[in-house]
Order: C-alpha cells, then sequence, then structure tokens
C-alpha cells in the first residue's frame, strides 16, 4: 500500500479533513453527490491516504444481505461458508464502499444498523456468530441526491448514524486541471469541454435526466488526444450517453457547437 501511488484526487473543500476525521474515530461516512463527480475515486485516494484496504460493492435491486454477509456453498462436493464482502471488510480491517446505497433492498442496509453505531459489529444469523469490527475497518456508502423518492432513500435511521460529505462538480479551474492530468489532453481541449460541461449543465432542458459529469467530459478528452475532432468527440462522449430523444440530442449539440473551437 505505501509504495504504490495515491489515486489522482483534486479536493475543492474540507473533505479530506472531514472523511479522515470520522475514519480516525471509526465512524461511517456517508457521500452525497451527483453522477460522475468523483465520489468513487474519493474514496480510492483516501483508502490510500489511510493505508487500508478497499473492498467495493456496487449496490443494485437484487442485492441481498446474502450478497453483502455471505452464504454456505457447494465447493468441492463439500458445503462451505463464504464470507460476503462486508464480512471481509470487518474480519480485514478494510474500507467497505456501498456504491450508491440506495439501490438496495431496504432490508437488506438495515444489517449495516450495529455496524454504524457504538457497537461496530456485524451480526452472522447463519453463522449464529457476531463478529467485531477489525481496526482500521470502516463503512462508506455513497448515494445520488437527484435520485431520492419515497421508495428509494435511505431510512432516517440510517442517515444519522452516519456523517456526511457532499460532494458536487468541482469549479472550473480545478475541473480543467482534473480533465487534463486525467485524459493526458491539452489544456485548451479540457477548457473547451469544461465549458460545454457548465453549459449543458445550466440549461434547462426537459427530457434530461443527467447533466454532464466530469466522467463524461474526462471521456471526451480521452477521445480528442486519440485524435478525434472536438465536435465528434463531444457528440459521442456527452450527448450520446445523455438521452435517446432526438430533441434532445439536438439541443445538447447545438449546445456543444456554440463551445467547440475545430
Amino acid at each position: 500500500m505505501e509504495n504504490s501511488v495515491r489515486p489522482y484526487y483534486v479536493p475543492v473543500g474540507n473533505e479530506e479533513r472531514v472523511f479522515l476525521a470520522a475514519f480516525g474515530q471509526g465512524l461511517p461516512i456517508m457521500l452525497k453527490g451527483p453522477t460522475g463527480c468523483g465520489k468513487t475515486r474519493f474514496v480510492e485516494a483516501m483508502a490510500h491516504q489511510a493505508g487500508r484496504p478497499l473492498i467495493t460493492v456496487a449496490c443494485h435491486d437484487d442485492l441481498s444481505t446474502a450478497d453483502l454477509v455471505g452464504r454456505y456453498l457447494l465447493q468441492g462436493g463439500e458445503t462451505r461458508w463464504v464470507d460476503g464482502p462486508l464480512t471481509r471488510a470487518v474480519r480485514e480491517g478494510a474500507i467497505c464502499y456501498l456504491d450508491e446505497v440506495v439501490e438496495a433492498r431496504q432490508d437488506t442496509t438495515v444489517v449495516l444498523h450495529p455496524l454504524a453505531d457504538h457497537r461496530r459489529q456485524l451480526p452472522i444469523d447463519r453463522l449464529g456468530t457476531t463478529l467485531d469490527a477489525a481496526e482500521g475497518f470502516c463503512l462508506v456508502v455513497s448515494y445520488n441526491p437527484g435520485y431520492q423518492s419515497v421508495l428509494k432513500d435511505l431510512k432516517d435511521s440510517t442517515r444519522q448514524r452516519m456523517i456526511a460529505i457532499e460532494l458536487g462538480y468541482p469549479p472550473a479551474e480545478i475541473e480543467e486541471k482534473i480533465i487534463a492530468v486525467e485524459a493526458c489532453a491539452d489544456q485548451r481541449a479540457a477548457a473547451q469541454l469544461v465549458r460545454i460541461g457548465r453549459a449543458v449543465r445550466q440549461a434547462d432542458a426537459p427530457g434530461l435526466r443527467e447533466v454532464a459529469s466530469t466522467r463524461v467530459l474526462i471521456s471526451a478528452a480521452k477521445l480528442i488526444a486519440q485524435g478525434l475532432a472536438p465536435r465528434e468527440a463531444a457528440l459521442a462522449a456527452i450527448a450520446g450517453p445523455l438521452t435517446d430523444d432526438p430533441l434532445v440530442a439536438a439541443n445538447l449539440a447545438a449546445v456543444i457547437d456554440a463551445y467547440v473551437q475545430e
């Protein structure tokens, strides 16, 4: 861990200090922010900074308690218990990152409660045992508030166990730097793409569920670095992934045309 290179992350505010303070006290952390703003990269950088292994779980509708905790499986003709990612993190003292946690069923996330308070314990009913979290264990969850609904939101009893860190898209000068570094792109192309991204975010475009994230701007910059023209790259990496609606796509193309200089 100490010989590896820290994942590239540029802080915008005090998010690193808050994360490390919470980690030092064994407090669970909740990251809130839009799609593609750098939540996962932030956790990777913080795991490196804290010197802990990182176990990531991409949450989804069918995620069950057994998927997180573990289950009995038939291996080599024998039935054996196999730890899930959450149990491995508890045993090893790793950081367990549940990405887009609200996508998981609420009956699944209840298993987090004894881990997220003073007990720091994981009951494993199938084994009839309760694990104490090893030193260094930290629970981190993330979600996109833009997708909040009555059916998909964290329970108040879960939220109030956690330290909240809000992340957003970075200021223009920082976003340009991130794009230039991540895509090995020149500053002019990065600046152009940031202007496009900010215009899309500020546009009142009915039917557009998501805006242009830092992630899609990096993808566009990589296409430009590979030789595609800026307009061609922006249409493929920004407009295309954001919508299937022809009218919305045409509006996005108009925004791109207004800011692209070939």
